[in-house]
């Protein structure tokens, strides 16, 4: 029994932030979420530039994978900049916000289209299969590959949504899965064409370029354009550009990715670029050299099918061949309605931080904290757009190209531009710079990867009229949307670097229920009293093992009585600013925090009795303004032993000073 002048030892009314603890993932998942959108490309690229260039089609799939590296480059540099970057971010600072919402407006064109790009293209893949086993299989049917591919459509973007719902970790980890699959059937059929092309031997397809009727759109009666070679080389360019869709989703996952940040960022943009490159353009390569001339068109629809189909040896087995590419392309041909989601639920959360979309649209789900209902957005007109097209394959492709290229292009001319109005170190830069006085990097590298990117647009805005009028049409009625938000929200609106973080709150009786969400065996607590004072919490996540320590950030209301349970039901402005900051420093550093919320007559006693109930090894705190360092740590010591419960580790606190000094003191 507790004697009548002693504290308490629980410690009541404590919430838990349950989305503030953040999930890290490794470059390895991150790389898995860009591919299943850019390597299951490989499965329908070269059919649809096949259709519009002719023979020549996996040349330019092949230049437009290699200069993936140029996009992913960039997509470096502006994540480093920015940990909740993507194309908003990056051209709202560098050339305002009417462009940024022009340029966000055109990515959530492509990101609305790649599922059903993608999900469509599959359920082609796998309509295809069933019509050739049914034959074999003395069944009757024949199913309509558009129609079929619309209801797959459909039940995959239900699939994802409703994992997306649940949260990143999990949908990660099915992209993962995906990728791993995916390299097995790359190895196996690699492997089979190399004995097909040793014993038929191997023949490059032709550099002659022969463009389909549609090719060239409104410039078709421009023969004077059309005369010019480098005009042909731009138009094969903007029909394989749909290889490399995907990239802007690297910057949406950054925020993601475990520490070390850049170095695993850096690795999983190696990591996309060699893996995509080796699929969609060896792939496609194999595809023209040994799929036979009369049975090309049949196979446009499906590739990968056609040169499994194509190769040597038992009917039996190739068959057997065809339906493990089937099987792998549904599969990450599905993913990639996965990966838009992500993306695209990304991009319009750093909208709605900026104030551009109302705060409704960053409500979290109660259980998981998702922001749910830009989800459903997404999804619902994912949803919209597969019934729209009837199942056709390549009139998503040429409209997706729209949106992926103008993203890529408002992207490049962005970071290009903060170069010059941003001169600020940066922690990487593309290369080719030209350094000159003052510290400027004239960016010749950058520089050249935009022009590239703007006369492929600029010809691409021409020669596909029916993508440019419904880009068009959907980048004005997103346009829109935005303006009318931000008119709403005009009161409310905030600078994007000062949005407050949308968090749950987990109550709980006591701080046992903290302990469910402790399994790391090293604990320590780190005790804030604002927002502005977050330099002890820096320093700990700078020396802290991310694999066997757990930080739990703990700050204590100070009450006045008796406290309700119901006055922790939401947190102060100054709480919630706290927060948001905790938040951007420990996605800054990418590693995993456990904020709590208390509420205590004495901020120090609830200090020493959470750090007693996780069972903390060391107390970190910021030096006071209001006393010195030692009475923190006599206040501390007179606190740890009212409470004293016995513990099987020495405990130290540790105060750190703006200076960069530290005192240490054992506590037990």
């Amino acid at each position: 029994m507790d004697q009548p002048n002693r504290p308490s030892r629980r410690v009541r009314d404590v919430v838990v932030l349950t989305t503030a603890m953040l999930t890290f993932i490794s470059f390895w998942r991150a790389g898995a979420i860009v591919l299943c959108d850019m390597a299951s490309s490989a499965y329908y690229a070269g059919g649809i530039a096949e259709v519009a260039v002719g023979r020549a089609a996996p040349w330019f799939i092949l230049a437009v994978m290699a200069f993936s590296a140029c996009i992913l480059a960039v997509y470096v540099e502006a994540s480093a900049m920015f940990v909740r970057g993507g194309v908003y971010k990056i051209v709202r600072r560098a050339m305002g916000p009417p462009l940024a919402k022009v340029s966000v407006s055109a990515l959530m064109f492509s990101y609305v289209l790649t599922g059903p790009i993608s999900a469509v293209s599959a359920g082609q893949y796998l309509a295809g299969l069933l019509n050739s086993l049914f034959p074999i299989l003395r069944i009757g049917w024949h199913v309509p590959p558009n129609l079929f591919s619309v209801v797959f459509a459909l039940a995959v973007t239900l699939y994802f949504w409703r994992e997306n719902i649940r949260g990143i970790e999990e949908s990660s980890g099915k992209s993962l899965f995906i990728i791993q699959m995916t390299t097995a059937m790359a190895l196996l059929l690699f492997g089979w064409s190399a004995y097909t092309l040793s014993v038929r031997g191997f023949s490059w397809p032709p550099l002659s370029l022969s463009f389909g009727k549609d090719a060239w759109g409104w410039l078709e009666h421009a023969g004077w354009l059309k005369a010019m070679g480098l005009a042909g080389v731009l138009v094969g360019f903007g029909h394989a550009f749909l290889g490399m869709s995907g990239a802007e989703t690297l910057a949406q996952v950054y925020r993601e990715i475990e520490a070390p940040k850049l170095t695993n960022l850096k690795r999983a943009a190696a990591f996309i670029f060699l893996f995509a490159f080796l699929l969609t353009g060896g792939m496609t390569l194999l595809a023209s050299s040994i799929i036979p001339e009369p049975l090309r068109p049949e196979y446009l629809d499906d590739l990968l099918s056609g040169l499994a189909m194509s190769q040597e040896g038992p009917y039996a087995l190739k068959l057997m061949m065809q339906g493990f590419v089937v099987v792998v392309g549904a599969m990450i041909l599905s993913g990639a309605v996965n990966t838009a989601i992500v993306g695209a639920n990304g991009v319009l959360n750093r909208v709605a931080e900026d104030g551009i979309l109302a705060d409704w649209f960053r409500w979290l789900h109660p259980k998981y904290g998702t922001t749910h209902r830009n989800i459903n957005l997404i999804a619902g007109l994912k949803v919209v757009t597969i019934l729209l097209s009837g199942g056709d394959v390549f009139l998503l492709g040429e409209a997706y190209s729209f949106g992926v290229l103008w993203s890529f292009t408002f992207m490049a001319a962005a970071v290009v531009v903060l170069r010059f109005k941003d001169r600020s170190p940066r922690e990487w830069m593309f290369p080719l710079n030209l350094p000159l006085k003052g510290g400027l990097q004239v960016p010749l590298g950058l520089s050249a990867v935009f022009l590239v990117l703007l006369a492929v647009s600029l010809m691409n805005l021409f020669t596909k009229p029916s993508a440019t009028m419904w880009g068009l049409g959907f980048t004005t009625l997103f346009y829109g949307l935005f303006w009318f938000s931000e008119r709403l929200n005009e009161r409310h609106r905030r600078e994007a670097d000062g949005h407050l973080e949308k968090v749950n709150l987990l109550p709980q009786e006591d701080l046992q229920g903290v302990l469910d969400d402790v399994d790391r065996p090293r604990k320590i607590l780190v005790a804030l009293r604002d927002y502005v004072h977050l330099f002890a919490f820096r320093k700990a996540l700078e020396n802290v093992d991310k694999e066997t320590t757990e930080i739990v950030v703990l700050h204590a209301r100070r009450g006045t009585g008796m406290m309700l349970g119901g006055e922790m039901g939401r947190m102060s402005p100054e709480e919630e600013r706290l927060f948001t900051q905790v938040i951007a420093v420990a996605e800054k550093e990418g590693k995993k925090v456990l904020p709590v919320l208390v509420s205590a007559l004495d901020p120090i006693l609830a200090i020493a009795q959470t750090a007693q109930t996780v069972g903390a090894e060391m107390v970190v705190m910021g030096a006071s303004n209001a006393m010195t360092a030692e009475t923190q740590i006599e206040r501390l010591a007179m606190a740890w032993g009212a409470v004293a419960q016995k513990t099987s580790h020495p405990v130290n606190v540790v105060i750190w000073r703006l200076d960069g000094g530290k005192m240490e003191f054992p506590l037990s």
